[in-house]
């Protein structure tokens, strides 16, 4: 597959819109991890007075191993904070623990995208893998029908992604008001590096949800080939 023109006439620009998007991250997190944030908090100690701001008494903080690997689990109602991010007292770090505080408010409150991103993920994990030997089946078979049934199944984790995007824009949306509203960002200058912070993680999703799109129609191309030779 990798060796089809088609694949790489597809691809090729996803990986080096991948690659961008990686660098603009860690250009934005190395930045601004580098310049502490006037109130001193630590990431930590912040996740820590905005839970209590927010009322979030049923959501548990824990540590979490890695670089950047950040993220709040609601099925056990945990916020994890990676080393970094927790000990650091920038505006780097302020910025990643509100963000992932965002997705606890959004359980806390229900919001639905985060239900719907959350009820998909069983049929994405199945589908993921079932889609593209579906795929494969009806090519080597020269059955379009399994063929558009695999990339019925594949298209899953498209949606996924799409679901994904309004999903983090809003815990970064909520991030800002957060840092705000309780002071822990101060000034114009500080509420730049936020935005750059929060703005370079959301392009990832956004980079994400470009290759599963591209991936996707690699598949509908090849099927619409063995849907042309049946006819």
């Amino acid at each position: 597959m990798i060796l089809d023109p088609r694949y790489i006439l597809f691809m090729a620009p996803v990986f080096i819109l991948m690659i961008a998007v990686q660098w603009y991250v860690k250009s934005a997190y190395s930045r601004w991890s580098k310049v502490p944030a006037r109130s001193r908090m630590s990431g930590v100690q912040a996740a820590q007075r905005l839970m209590q701001r927010g009322g979030l008494y049923d959501v548990n903080l824990e540590g979490v191993s890695g670089h950047l690997t950040d993220h709040y689990d609601p099925r056990s109602k945990t916020l994890r904070l990676s080393p970094e991010v927790a000990r650091g007292a920038s505006i780097a770090s302020l910025a990643i623990a509100a963000h992932e505080l965002g997705h606890a408010m959004q359980d806390h409150e229900g919001y639905f995208p985060l239900r719907l991103r959350a009820a998909m993920v069983p049929a994405v994990n199945i589908g993921s893998y079932l889609g593209w030997i579906l795929i494969m089946i009806g090519l080597v078979l020269g059955a379009a029908g399994i063929s558009w049934l695999g990339v019925l199944v594949f298209s899953g984790g498209t949606l996924f992604a799409l679901a994904t995007v309004p999903v983090e824009l809003d815990a970064s949306a909520r991030a800002r008001r957060l840092l705000s509203d309780s002071g822990l960002i101060i000034g114009d200058d500080e509420m730049r590096g936020v935005n750059n912070v929060l703005n370079a993680a959301a392009l990832t999703y956004v980079a994400a949800l470009v290759a599963a799109v591209m991936q996707l129609l690699y598949w509908v191309t090849l099927v619409l080939g063995v849907g042309g030779r049946n006819d």
